[in-house]
This record gives C-alpha cells, structure tokens and sequence, in this order.
C-alpha cells in the first residue's frame, strides 16, 4: 500500500485450537476509512480472525497492526482493552438495564460522557432523541444502530461488525445495513464486516476478502472480485456462476454455449465461468445456441430463466423474458468474454 498506511495490516497470521489449525497464514490490508468485507462459508475461520484482530484469541504466528501499531505477534499481545478496537455483535447485545444513552456511553470516561459524545454518536446513526428509551422499546434494527453506537463513541482505530444483520429479515436488512454503512462512512472509521452473505459484501464493502479453509484466497474491491475471481470456488461462492467444460485454442473457447473469447490464455482444456446476467435470450430462435425453457422464476427486478442444453442446465438472469414458458423453445447467446481455468 502505498501513500498512506493501512488501519489494518495482517501478515502471515494462524491462530487456532489445541489439536486443530485455523488460520493458515492470512495476509490482509484494509485502507484507512475503508469497510472491508471478510466473506466466507461456515467453519472458514471467519470468528476466529475477527476475535484474533480484537485481542480475544491469541495468533499463534504472524502478525497484526493497527493504525501502524503491532498489537500481535514477535512477543506482543495487547489486551482488547488497549487495541482502541470497537465490536458490534451480531444481536446488538447491549445492555437491558441500561437505557439507549447509557449504553452508548458505556465505554467512556466521565469527562467524555459529559463532552455530547453520546449525543453526537446517536445523532450519527439517525436515533438523536433516543438517549432516555430502553433497549427492549427500540426495534432489532435499532438496536443495531445503537450497537454500532457505542463501538464508534470512544473513536476507535478500528470497527470490527460480527455479522450484525444476521438476526433482521430481510427487508429491514438491507434499510440497516445502508444506515450503517452511511453512519461508519460520516464517522471517517474503518471497519471489518464479517459476513456469509454474497451479496452483503458485494454491496455494502469497499474491499472484499474471501476467505477459505483459513486463507484469504481473494481481495479486492467488489467488482473485480465478482467479475475475475481467482480460481471457479471464489467465483461460484461470490455469486451465480455457470461453469461449463471448454477448451481452448487461440483465444477461444469451444463449449456447449458455442465458441467464446477467452482473451489472454494458453491453449489448453478446462472450465469456462460466466454470469447469469451474460446469457441473452431470443424467443424467435434467430441467433445462439437452441435450448429448452426448463423454469421461470421471476424476482420482480429480473426473471431467473433455467434452460436445458443438450442436457445440460445452465441459468440465465434477465430484465426482460418476455412470454416464455416452460417447454419452449429458445435461444441463448453469450455477451462478453468468459473466465477460464485451466484443468
């Protein structure tokens, strides 16, 4: 990184159990007042890096930096309380018999209680007015708000968000998250959502970190991660993915979906990946590849159309599909290039 230092830099780090290995050197930047998404499935060592990062599991290698600080590693384990590190839960857990501002002041000095630090922070995440109400009066979503409240009132070098909008449906999800994201953004802090949901690290995060059997095996800002993922695992498990056998020669790549442009690889035989949303349909059957309707499922924003190749199924995502149905003929074409990955 260059021109500024990371809020958080983690080099080589593994942390783990008696018996059991965790995390298996992760290496990982967040920039200052940036959200960083670390995303990945059950059991990656998605908890374990974020209690590793606040103090609360000790790193059995590597290291970790906090606004240039070593905090972790070479002979050095500062306790949580001296890392300047805020957490938001995943159910806000505060504290029932405190009302909202108490909560928030929770983990400030008299002098900074009494400085409008508590009033400023609920004002930031949209709850000014709110101090003197108990916890059990608001709803989840506010209560995560308070949550991030609190974290955000001592100033600290770093927030850490332990999926915090798991508990929520997912309507009021989405309303929270971008309150939260709006709030961390005014705030100018830096934070690390960890999260199992695809499209929350997609939408909310300015880098994505996908991390796999205890390793960071991508990181990026979204977008390149969605559109070039390193390997077909980090592109199926950031979002849908149709994966096809290929091969390849000359920049192109034979497939049941026809010959795509596979620019800048060696010839070879592999997978090619696409997006849905790369598919194009043409009900008259002028143009691509045949195919067979198999589902229509429409979302409201788009229309997910299963379609039948030979025998095999692929999935295309649409805004317009028009009158299909199921049984019907069709064809699809590709627009774009595609990912390839040599076998």
């Amino acid at each position: 990184m260059t021109g500024t230092e990371a809020a958080l830099r983690i080099t080589g780090l593994t942390a783990g159990y008696p018996g059991t290995q965790v995390l298996h050197g992760v290496d990982l930047e967040v920039p200052t007042g940036a959200l960083a998404a670390v995303l990945g499935g059950s059991g990656c060592g998605k908890t374990t890096l974020l209690r590793a990062i606040a103090g609360f599991h000790p790193v059995d290698g590597g290291s970790v930096h906090l606004a240039g600080r070593l905090v972790a590693g070479d002979g050095v384990d500062l306790p949580p309380e001296r890392r300047r590190v805020g957490l938001v839960p995943q159910e806000g857990a505060l504290f029932g018999h405190l009302n909202v501002a108490r909560n928030v002041g929770f983990g400030l000095d008299r002098a900074g209680r009494r400085s409008g630090r508590v009033e400023e922070m609920l004002e930031l995440v949209g709850l000014a007015g709110y101090g003197k109400r108990m916890p059990s009066e608001l709803s989840g979503g506010q209560q995560q708000r308070v949550a991030l409240a609190r974290a955000l009132a001592p100033a600290p070098a770093l927030v850490l968000l332990d999926e915090p909008f798991t508990a929520l449906d997912a309507g009021l999800r989405a309303e929270v998250r971008e309150q939260v994201r709006a709030a961390l953004r005014a705030a100018g802090a830096t934070a690390v959502l960890v999260t199992h949901d695809q499209q929350e690290a997609l939408g909310a995060a300015d880098v994505v970190a996908v991390l796999r059997d205890g390793r960071v095996v991508q990181a990026g800002p979204p977008r390149e991660v969605y559109s070039t993922p390193a390997d077909v695992g980090v592109g199926e498990f950031v979002g849908e993915a149709v994966v096809l056998p290929a091969t390849v020669s000359r920049g192109r790549a034979t497939t049941v979906l026809g010959t795509l442009p596979v620019p800048g690889v060696a010839d070879g035989v592999g997978q090619v990946l696409l997006r849905p949303e790369q598919l194009r349909l043409d009900g008259a059957g002028t143009s691509g590849v045949g195919a067979t309707v198999v589902e229509v499922v429409f979302h409201g924003h788009d229309t997910t159309v299963l379609l039948d190749l030979d025998g095999r199924t692929v999935r295309c995502r649409t805004m317009d599909a028009g009158g299909l149905r199921v049984g019907q003929r069709t064809e699809v074409r590709v627009d774009g290039s595609a990912r390839f990955f040599a076998s």
